[in-house]
């Protein structure tokens, strides 16, 4: 698989958009299952039409597209909103960057690392891949100058405090279903949907600076767009107010690119039972 991954990363990038486009449909005319939840989750968000037939061609781009960006030479980023990260690593403030399953949410902490790693690293948490190839090929992909990774524990999560508080910055995906106890139910596109309250605790912890990222898929292939822009306000002295004030940001994000969003990730899913973090 590392051949074929290797092989894939030489492609342009317009090309592996192509074939992730059909690899996308191919996915939802097979499955059943998983296209039920799309069209279920879309529908939840009220999203139909063209939008939602092209969330459906992005999902396979997000996944044809990794070779690249693991692998491949560098493919073109352009930046909205970086002002902010530059004042707040100027001011020495931490910064949370949260990100949804919108647009290439590979590309934001990449971006990241070349622009500003040599100033502070970002640091991005993790669960390590179950099948031993894809783990092996996710952890050499990720190991790059200016980009740091913290497993999911409490040892992990320790390490992102310590990053914070030390005028670093930490890159989370808020929108992922987090083991039984380390999240709460909270609202998502009017459907509660049980919520990860770690971004919450971080800024809470820390008075980090929470800003909301995320990588728009250009079209044909010309790269990268990251936008960067702030929380609409600051987060309440509260976990489950907190909380719920970060998915409905993650909706306002997703609204600017709806059919560059993972509708087929099993957002309202139950959580699985495992320890605290």
């Amino acid at each position: 698989m590392h051949a074929v991954f290797r092989f894939l990363s030489y492609w342009p990038l317009w090309m592996l958009h192509g074939l992730g486009a059909v690899l996308g449909w191919c996915a939802y005319a097979l499955s059943s299952t998983y296209r039920k939840r799309v069209r279920d989750n879309a529908g939840q968000a009220q999203l139909s039409g063209a939008a939602l037939y092209a969330s459906i061609a992005a999902a396979g781009k997000m996944v044809c597209e990794l070779p690249r960006l693991w692998f491949g030479k560098p493919v073109p980023v352009y930046w909205r909103g970086e002002a902010l990260i530059d004042q707040a690593l100027a001011d020495g403030r931490g910064v949370l960057f949260l990100t949804p399953h919108l647009g290439c949410f590979e590309i934001t902490a990449q971006a990241y690392a070349q622009r500003f790693g040599a100033r502070k690293p970002m640091t991005v948490l993790y669960s390590p891949a179950r099948k031993q190839w894809l783990r092996a090929l996710v952890d050499h992909a990720r190991k790059r100058p200016g980009l740091e990774t913290a497993p999911a524990t409490l040892g992990g999560v320790k390490q992102l405090i310590k990053a914070l508080k030390g005028g670093g910055c930490v890159g989370l995906l808020p929108d992922q279903v987090p083991p039984q106890g380390q999240g709460v139910w909270s609202p998502f596109f009017g459907r509660d949907a049980y919520t990860m309250t770690l971004g919450a605790r971080l800024a809470l912890q820390t008075d980090a600076l929470v800003l909301l990222g995320w990588g728009e898929r250009l079209p044909f292939g010309r790269g990268f767009t990251v936008h960067v822009l702030p929380l609409p306000a600051g987060l309440v002295d509260d976990l489950g107010g907190a909380t719920a004030q970060i998915n409905r940001a993650m909706e306002t994000l997703i609204a600017h690119a709806p059919q560059q969003y993972l509708w087929g990730y099993a957002r309202y899913k139950a959580p699985k039972a495992g320890g605290g973090v």
